[in-house]
């Protein structure tokens, strides 16, 4: 066994007489560490040889510097003598004489235990044990004290006890790190029992050597899940000690060195054996945190026994007293008040895998990110793939999405408790990092469960690994930990070996050809699921479609809801009252709910019309209900609008938000207006250049039809002149340019309506109103002298009145062939009888016959009536309808298998 050695520094020069000292250690059968009391840091020690005995060597370990030298085992009842004392003295005060000093500074005399010299003398109590002989060659005869000692040792040889015995009394102490080849399987072996042990030396106050019974291991321990301050290793040798690294190993030795305790053996990672000592007054680990002298460590926090809750509360009082090693400590909440540290709230939105909205008890919004956790991210060569490609986070990234869904599903619209952690401060962007605002983090549960940690168990999320010195972690940091080893040993989520789940999510938004090819789908669908993934306003929403998984643009059907401030080409459009507030009552309502949609109908920039329900009620009719839209005349032919009527007469006389400048008018004008008008037939001549598969047509009026040649003509002129530079122009969307046309080569004004690549370039010529793709190379500059300031844009796009357009493709084909054969680049007389959604309904009549190419359509049996309900229409009505009964009594077209409308006319396309 390795002992202290015997010249050990003196903390204080001897004097003559009694003096008083506390055991600190024992080194042998007849030398003593005594030490004073502490005062303001670990006290002055000295080393007593006990004077006129001499006891068994104890085991010498070589010197690694002498290669010469070799182990020295203990002499026969070394040990025992070292125990003796050792089980006698610790810890105890004792009074002792210095009778001789040495040339080399050694200290001998008697040493005494009790309040004063009458206690008991420690070397008669060893020579009477046999555990020790007497010096007898420096005996004088006139001194009684040692004549006693050798009566003592001729009682004990004749008793034949200790070494006088027939018994070896040796003992084989053995080093754990030389003898064992794998510690870890020993460890392993203990079953985390515990193991009576004795600590034979204090490297460092979270560092012991202590000797396992009864197999007398030598074995070196690290305290689990927490670090003292150290002593460090200059190159010359010499250790200088970090800031209380001293107090804290008198604060281990004072109650450990040479005590009996029992050790849990824990783990082994890396050679390094860590371990819980358990000592009959407490458990050091814990007591080491409380008073301040260390810190926890997260690495080996997993495998503490007792778990990290007791390590962390000790650590927390320490921080919260600022004792020692955290006298300069700042709590990284200390700033805010502790309504803001702890506090209630609503879910509104989830930002991320790792984020979100929430909303006060006071009305307030919040946004807060979860502590200590890192969302799914894309690493190495997976971030330079498909630079060409929209990157979409929620989709692209890994688990992304799984992580989101589930934070919404279990979150959106509830009520959670948020305890505020610290506060991340805002950071510059770096070479490979972005810039991070200030972020609030915090513990977020719900119904009792940490929602961060049930994120990393399933694989959703992984945890952030601090500095040991960073304080900014979550208030449950060891949870987390764990969560993540459990996922990490189940393989969920972002630790499976398993292909990673793809989202391929179609995003028809603003595309109107995709749009175009799902309208007829979702039609007939009825109503459909959908997520709200975002609130544009009050009235305008992005979906995501589960199972058509698609991203489209809703916009609800039958309101008017005030408008949202926006960027024009000719400025900021303000925002109208209320509709600020108009987006916060749909958001609160529906953002990240899962909803049901009604599709009717497409604008012409491929945003789809309807109705969206949630949980029984219908978006379009709150909105009314609560005085932030007014119905609109398209809500006339659908079933809501006796609903939607009626609580806008409510709010309107309540003179609420939207109404609150409404000034009713009086009754005789109200009268006048609801007698019935007669139809204003005001025909005038325009020229159809265009038909779309929609059966939209496009017209020019007559009247200005010079005025465009003549434009045209210039125009051209002067581009034959000054041709434009092939590849100069760059088209951005909504742009007006000139376009080559691919059918003559001839150059028409346009707009750009979509840019898929410069290959592929959507326009819209203004005056024609056909569409083509087209190369940027074919496109130029439009002369500010032709511009629409000039000339606005000569094509208008209109739509048939009193019929429905089928929407089976066929069918809708026959009719558009129909109408391109009468009446497409052709001169007609057009009036206008009412208002669409997204263009006017208007009668063609042929040019020279005067006929009605819409009703003959309904003759023909190409089409059904759209019943309209306006008094003043009610004669177009009816003439249109008797045509629809002689087509169906003649089985013609699509009535040709009778009258379909009764069960299965969706199934058609067509809607009574």
């Amino acid at each position: 066994m390795a002992s202290v050695s015997a010249t050990a520094q003196t903390a204080s020069a001897p004097s003559a007489g009694v003096q008083r000292g506390i055991v600190k250690m024992v080194l042998s059968g007849c030398a003593i560490i005594v030490r004073g009391q502490p005062r303001g840091g670990p006290p002055p020690e000295r080393q007593i040889n006990l004077s006129n005995i001499r006891a068994g060597a104890m085991a010498r370990r070589a010197a690694q510097s002498q290669p010469d030298t070799k182990d020295t085992p203990d002499e026969p009842w070394a040990f025992q003598a070292r125990e003796f004392l050792r089980k006698k003295l610790i810890g105890k005060e004792v009074f002792f004489t210095v009778e001789l000093k040495t040339a080399l500074g050694r200290e001998y005399g008697m040493v005494y235990l009790g309040k004063d010299t009458s206690g008991e003398n420690i070397a008669e109590s060893l020579v009477s044990e046999g555990l020790a002989t007497v010096r007898r060659e420096g005996i004088r005869g006139n001194n009684p004290d040692q004549v006693r000692l050798c009566d003592m040792e001729d009682q004990a040889k004749s008793s034949k006890k200790g070494m006088w015995s027939e018994g070896g009394g040796a003992h084989t102490i053995r080093d754990l790190k030389y003898t064992i080849d794998n510690p870890r399987n020993f460890v392993d072996s203990q079953h985390q029992k515990p193991i009576n042990a004795i600590i034979e030396h204090v490297r460092d106050g979270s560092v012991v050597r202590a000797l396992l019974l009864p197999d007398y291991y030598l074995v070196t321990i690290m305290l689990s899940g927490v670090k003292c301050p150290t002593f460090k290793r200059e190159a010359d040798g010499t250790e200088t000690p970090e800031s209380f690294a001293a107090e804290a190993k008198f604060f281990t030795e004072s109650r450990l060195l040479q005590r009996d305790v029992q050790i849990i053996l824990e783990s082994c990672p890396n050679q390094v054996i860590l371990g819980t000592i358990m000592h009959p007054n407490g458990n050091i680990t814990e007591l080491l945190l409380k008073e301040g002298f260390a810190r926890c460590v997260d690495w080996s926090m997993a495998v503490y026994t007792q778990g990290p809750d007791k390590l962390r509360a000790a650590e927390r009082s320490a921080k919260e007293r600022k004792v020692r090693i955290w006298k300069d400590y700042v709590a990284p909440t200390v700033n805010l008040d502790q309504k803001d540290r702890q506090f209630v709230a609503k879910v509104m939105q989830v930002l991320n895998a790792d984020a979100m909205v929430l909303k006060g008890n006071a009305g307030e919004y919040k946004t807060i990110h979860l502590s200590s956790i890192r969302p799914p991210r894309i690493e190495g060569e997976e971030k330079n793939k498909d630079k060409d490609k929209r990157f979409r986070p929620l989709y692209d990234i890994p688990y992304m999405f799984e992580a989101r869904e589930f934070l919404r599903k279990k979150l959106i619209g509830k009520k959670v408790n948020v305890t505020v952690d610290y506060i991340r401060a805002a950071t510059g962007a770096g070479e490979s990092t972005p810039a991070f605002s200030e972020r609030t983090c915090a513990t977020v549960t719900s119904g009792g469960i940490n929602i961060a940690e049930a994120l990393v168990s399933k694989g959703l999320a992984t945890v952030i690994r601090y500095r040991q010195d960073d304080d900014q972690r979550s208030s449950h940091y060891d949870e987390l930990l764990a969560a993540e080893a459990r996922a990490i040993k189940n393989g969920k989520g972002l630790h499976s070996k398993k292909e990673v789940p793809i989202h391929r999510v179609a995003d028809i938004s603003g595309d109107t050809q995709k749009a175009k090819q799902f309208l007829p789908f979702l039609q007939r669908a009825g109503r459909s699921e959908a997520v709200v993934e975002y609130v544009f306003s009050g009235s305008r929403l992005k979906l995501y479609m589960p199972k058509e998984t698609c991203l489209i643009t809703f916009l609800l059907a039958g309101i008017e809801c005030p408008r949202s401030s926006r960027n024009t080409p000719g400025g900021v459009q303000v925002a109208e009252p209320f509709s600020e507030e108009a987006m916060l009552f749909t958001k609160e309502l529906v953002m990240q709910r899962e909803v049901e949609v009604e599709v009717e109908s497409m604008d012409k920039a491929g945003n789809f019309i309807g109705w969206l329900h949630i949980e029984g009620v219908n978006l379009s009719v709150a909105l009314v209900e609560n005085a932030l839209s007014k119905v609109h005349f398209t809500a006339e032919r659908s079933n809501y609008y006796k609903t939607l009527i009626t609580a806008e007469d409510g709010c309107r006389q309540r003179k609420e938000k939207v109404w609150a400048n409404y000034e009713e008018k009086p009754k005789e004008e109200v009268v006048h207006l609801s007698e019935e008008k007669e139809r204003v037939a005001k025909y005038r001549p325009v020229y159809v250049t265009e038909i779309t598969d929609m059966l939209h047509l496009y017209t020019q009026d007559v009247e200005t039809g010079v005025h465009l040649e003549n434009l045209m003509t210039t125009m051209r002129a002067e581009i034959a002149t000054q041709p434009p530079v092939e590849g100069s122009f760059t088209p951005r969307r909504g742009d007006f340019c000139i376009a080559k046309f691919a059918e003559d080569g001839e150059w028409y004004r346009a707009r750009v309506e979509k840019v898929e690549s410069l290959a592929k370039v959507h326009v819209f010529y203004i005056d024609y109103g056909n569409r083509e793709i087209v190369p940027s190379t074919r496109l130029a500059a439009i002369p500010p002298a032709f511009s629409t300031r000039t000339l606005p844009a000569q094509a208008t796009e209109y739509a048939f009145a009193f019929i429905q357009v089928p929407q089976d493709e066929d069918a809708r084909a026959d009719v558009v062939d129909c109408v391109v054969r009468d009446i497409h680049n052709s001169q007609c007389l057009l009036n206008v009888e009412y208002t669409g959604a997204s263009c006017p309904h208007v009668t063609i009549q042929f040019g020279d016959t005067k006929d009605d190419a819409g009703l003959g359509l309904v003759k023909e049996g190409l089409v059904m009536v759209d019943v309209r309900k306006e008094k003043h229409l009610q004669k177009m009505v009816k003439e249109y309808l008797n045509s629809q009964e002689s087509a169906k009594s003649a089985r013609l077209n699509i009535w040709r298998y009778g009258d379909f409308r009764a069960d299965d006319a969706d199934e058609f396309g067509y809607r009574r």
